[in-house]
């Protein structure tokens, strides 16, 4: 799955997301889901997080439960 629909992702869950800084590179950062950060259901570049270590991102990867 690829983190653009909302629905898509829960708390707790292993996402590979980039961060602001990464988008040129693409590089991705792993982590766990603290919060959901987008409102709406789906968005083109990935719906925004907040993971456990504090990074923000958009979700490119979902990686587990």
């Amino acid at each position: 799955m690829d983190g653009t629909r909302r629905a898509d992702i829960k708390i707790g869950q292993q996402v590979a997301i980039v961060l602001k800084q990464d988008q040129r590179t693409g590089k991705l950062t792993e982590g766990i889901v603290q919060t959901i950060l987008t409102k709406s259901a789906t968005h083109p570049h990935g719906i925004k997080v907040r993971l456990q270590s504090g990074a923000v991102g958009r979700v490119k990867q979902i990686l587990g439960e």
